[in-house]
């Protein structure tokens, strides 16, 4: 595939990294040539230097012959305009950026209908949505939904003196009559293992499971964690992804306070907030904080624009007792390393709009993908065709790659954990957990 990207920042700079390492054809076009050649020199692609808006470029870029289309500047109008020239010159599908929530509205004469664009992605909802969906699993830090719900891959973090600590796997799956589960993955000191058997769960694993929704809480009871949707939550940073936060919370009945230093976005906040508490403070004073209850909080979001904040913020929630915090950060290379201090779950608004948008590209016999954040993996969910060769055939024949593990099959609305005598039919849907660089040999062996 032919894929044209504007915009040589991190959302674009993570759609050609993951798409030129499955060997698609990229070319990358920016005004900054500094950016341009650091992007170059990392990665396999075309580098463009020049405005992505403009036709003598796109034609530089042979745009006539591309598949897709991907806008991602900083600017909303580059990206609109750039998908509207890529639609004269007959590119298929065409995705953009934009942060001005009227092009999101129905009634507006430039939504993505009436431009013809087949995604348009706004980072701060994306973000607010991506908040509120980890947010719900009070022990966790990722969950990600397949099979229409039915399906959840969720990550969790072993602590010191959990009782699965020292089990291999194999002795834990002696216990799937009573909890049935996959663990897929396990994140050790930044390294992502695909396990066997014979490996150990240790102190301090992240670890990834597949699960039955409805059976979460017993696969929970067995790992000594105990989930429940948070009460009180204290969000740090009234911008647009903390009133979109705030808002959805309270209409889950959940005790909200929101702290902003801006005395004017206060105001504004408290006109368009129902039952949530506006604070006019600064989120890392603590004495404010303890008086309004920060330590007794189930969650804290902390979503100002400045990484500094939002992480002392965090920590000295923690500190004080909070139970869970969700730290926004816009330098997705510290991810790692925020998990050593403390902070259970931390985002890059910029990854979770490149990770979307990466969904809507590989859509077809893909019917979603989800990268995970912190680890070099991905989960896909695959339909099976009716002519694959390894139809009707035990799972234990088939020769999945060595950096994948099956974790679900979906078979007419019933969900299966799998074992090495499950026998795979035409239209099942499978949830694969699989490292980046296998991915490739999956498709191949999904359309064998």
């Amino acid at each position: 595939m032919r894929v044209v990207v504007i915009g040589a920042g991190e959302v674009g700079r993570h759609i050609c990294q993951q798409l030129s390492a499955e060997d698609h054809e990229v070319i990358l076009i920016d005004r900054n040539a500094d950016r341009l050649k650091r992007v170059e020199r990392d990665l396999n692609i075309l580098a463009i230097e020049g405005n992505g808006a403009s036709a003598r470029t796109l034609e530089q870029a042979n745009i006539t012959k591309a598949d897709l289309f991907i806008a991602v500047t900083d600017i909303d109008e580059v990206n609109l305009i750039a998908c509207i020239m890529a639609k004269e010159y007959g590119v298929l599908r065409r995705v953009a950026r934009a942060r001005n929530e009227e092009y999101f509205s129905g009634v507006s004469p430039l939504n993505e209908y009436r431009l013809g664009i087949d995604l348009l992605i706004n980072p701060d909802q994306v973000m607010a949505q991506e908040i509120l969906r980890i947010s719900e699993v009070s022990e966790a830090f990722e969950v990600v939904d397949f099979a229409h719900g039915e399906v959840v891959l969720v990550g969790y973090q072993v602590k010191e003196g959990n009782p699965v600590c020292g089990v291999t796997l194999a002795d834990l799956k002696d216990l799937r009559g009573l909890y049935d589960f996959v663990i897929v993955a396990i994140v050790r000191d930044g390294e992502t293992i695909i396990p066997r058997g014979s490996d150990l769960i240790q102190a301090e694993d992240r670890i990834y499971l597949v699960v039955r929704r409805r059976d979460m809480a017993a696969v929970e009871d067995l790992f000594n964690l105990w989930s429940m949707a948070p009460k009180k939550v204290f969000i740090i940073g009234g911008g647009r992804v903390g009133f979109r936060v705030a808002k959805a919370l309270e209409q889950q009945k959940v005790d909200v306070a929101l702290v902003e230093t801006d005395p004017i976005r206060c105001e504004h906040l408290a006109e368009h907030l129902d039952s949530a508490v506006v604070l006019n403070f600064d989120g890392l004073d603590a004495h404010d904080l303890l008086s309004e209850g920060i330590d007794t909080a189930d969650l804290v979001v902390a979503v100002t624009d400045g990484d500094t904040t939002n992480i002392l913020s965090s920590l000295l929630a923690k500190y004080h007792g909070a139970k869970k915090c969700i730290t926004r950060i816009s330098r997705p290379d510290f991810i790692p390393l925020l998990g050593k201090l403390g902070i259970d779950v931390a985002l890059s608004p910029r990854l979770v709009a490149a990770n979307m948008i990466l969904r809507f590209v590989r859509r077809g016999a893909i019917l979603s993908v989800a990268s995970l954040l912190g680890s070099e993996a991905e989960v896909l969910e695959l339909v099976v065709s009716e002519r694959w060769v390894y139809l009707d055939k035990p799972l234990r024949s088939i020769d999945f790659p060595a950096d994948t593990n099956l974790g679900a099959v979906v078979r007419k609305g019933k969900v299966i954990i799998p074992s090495g005598d499950t026998i795979l039919k035409a239209g099942d849907r499978l949830i694969i957990f699989s490292m980046k660089k296998a991915i490739p040999m999956v498709e191949q062996l999904l359309t064998s």
